[in-house]
């Protein structure tokens, strides 16, 4: 057992209202935190870089009157550079890399308070929708050791549900809030593209797919926390117009609410066949927001799902390329086929084989998915789907099969480049992955608020995501909705077997 019962019993704001009362200090929240660390992260490898003296540090200072004030915060060890902290981005390669700079988005966490007492694990370069890297190894839901906490926030997806802290820093380009969200029963919310900042070294990540946010036990904290961190930089690439009052006040409850137009589909956007279990979460959800007394009906959308795969994919690879040609220039050294997975090598040699009209055309027509989305989508409020494909999966799963892993070997030693221009391969090694996250990439082209919301678990146990998508901009409404989702169905009292809270039996 921990030191501090009652911690359980409120979410980051809760946490921050009891610092204010003067009912507890940031030190001993901050000692609580690590105790919790300590307790649960041999099982699930949630935090892979411990910050406790300088979360012992800050916590004794003069903390920010922010929303979180004294509020225990995880950072997912990824994009997100705190000064003189190791930001490995679950890569060999930048192991002995420490950043001399706070991003933007860390800046704006202390700004509201929270003390950061740790980095969460995540997949090489945030590839991939599995958190199994081989530096760190993998992280496991809590809701049953040796399956999946997702990707790539997968860290600190584990660490919120396992009663760690409150909430945790994550980033989504393909679904990475919203899938790791998925495995281990949280909530998570993609924001509207440019609703935080990218800088100070970047002016967006993966074309402007990916977004920095987090993921919460609450929807309030979720909200409370983009008021905290949203708005544009001096050089923001992108402009997204400012919400027209505090998210939090979207969650809380209204005297009168509108009716939404609740579209539903359970087709999956890329290649793949979609689980029973998910379909029927979809179903189970669809008619509470008819309790609600929203429209729900069903819609298809027609995605082209191979063209999607082959698009989406073309930007990950090239992207990868020149990130490892970035590394260089921070790690001060050539980057070597051992300094990365055969994986990620392999993609970054594909993207090197992609020529620029090639490229350019994917773009293209990604851009012009992204339009015919936004056209579908005037037709109604939010578009109700499977957050994934189906239910979080045995770690090793997605991972090759000894005769892929070898063929990859063999490709990636002899340096083969032409032979990923063959049709058909690209396509061919991303497919186990897409087959489980089918539906979270098109948010991420499309630029719109998307939402894991943990309304449903399976016979086994394991929670199943549903996932509610917005018109760009229009993340108010995600969060009227999710906080009207909350009160119905409650999930902050589930607990998973493995949880900081007490001493539990293995999953």
């Amino acid at each position: 057992m921990t030191g501090f019962p009652e911690y359980d019993s409120h979410d980051g704001l809760g946490l921050a209202e009891l610092v204010r009362a003067g009912e507890v200090t940031p030190l001993e929240l901050v000692e609580e935190a690590i105790a919790r660390v300590e307790a649960v992260n041999p099982r699930l490898n949630a935090v892979v870089t411990p910050m406790y003296d300088a979360a012992r540090g800050a916590a004794e200072g003069g903390l920010p009157d922010g929303a979180f004030r004294g509020v225990p915060f995880l950072l997912k060890d990824l994009i997100a550079a705190y000064a003189g902290v190791p930001l490995t981005c679950g890569c060999r390669f930048y192991r002995d890399y420490v950043p001399d700079f706070d991003a933007e988005i860390v800046k704006r966490h202390k700004a509201a308070g929270l003390v950061v007492v740790g980095k969460t694990n995540t997949p090489e370069l945030g590839i991939v929708a599995v958190t199994e890297p081989e530096l760190h190894g993998p992280t496991h839901t809590p809701w049953r050791l040796g399956h999946t906490s997702g990707g790539s926030s997968g860290g600190s997806a584990a660490a919120v549900a396992a009663g760690v802290v409150p909430m945790a820093h994550g980033g989504d380009g393909g679904g990475s809030i919203r899938i790791p969200a998925a495995c281990c029963g949280v909530f998570g919310f993609k924001p509207t593209r440019g609703r935080t900042p990218t800088g100070p070294n970047a002016s967006e990540h993966w074309k402007g797919f990916a977004i920095e946010h987090a993921l919460t036990r609450s929807v309030r904290d979720s909200a409370a926390l983009l008021d905290a961190t949203t708005g544009q930089e001096v050089d923001s690439w992108y402009y997204t117009a400012p919400p027209k009052r505090s998210f939090l006040k979207e969650v809380r409850p209204k005297k009168k609410t509108r009716a939404l137009r609740v579209a539903v589909t359970t087709a999956p956007h890329l290649p793949g066949q979609v689980h029973p279990d998910c379909v029927g979460a979809v179903e189970e959800v669809a008619k509470l927001c008819e309790e609600l007394g929203h429209q729900v009906e069903e819609v298809t959308l027609d995605t082209d799902p191979q063209g999607f795969a082959r698009d989406f994919l073309t930007m990950v690879a090239v992207s990868t390329a020149v990130e490892m040609d970035q590394a260089a220039a921070l790690v001060g050294r050539a980057p070597s086929r051992r300094d990365f997975e055969t994986a990620t090598w392999l993609l970054g040699m594909m993207g090197r084989q992609i020529g620029a009209a090639r490229y350019e055309a994917a773009l293209t027509r990604l851009q012009s998915l992204a339009r015919q989305v936004a056209r579908a989508s005037a037709g109604w409020d939010v578009l109700l789907s499977p957050t994934l494909g189906k239910p979080p999966v045995r770690v090793g799963e997605l991972q090759p099969n000894l005769v892929e892993s070898a063929l990859q070997q063999v490709v990636a030693g002899a340096n083969l480049g032409p032979v990923l221009r063959v049709p058909g391969i690209l396509e061919g090694m991303a497919e186990k992955v897409f087959e489980f996250v089918p539906f979270t990439p098109l948010a991420n082209v499309t630029g719109q608020p998307s939402m894991n919301v943990p309304l449903v678990w399976n016979e086994q146990g394991l929670p199943v995501g549903t996932m509610f998508t917005a018109g760009f901009g229009d993340d108010a409404t995600l969060f009227q909705l999710a906080g009207q989702l909350e009160r119905l169905r409650p999930w902050k009292d589930r607990r998973p077997p493995v949880h900081a809270s007490e001493t539990a039996a293995p999953a």
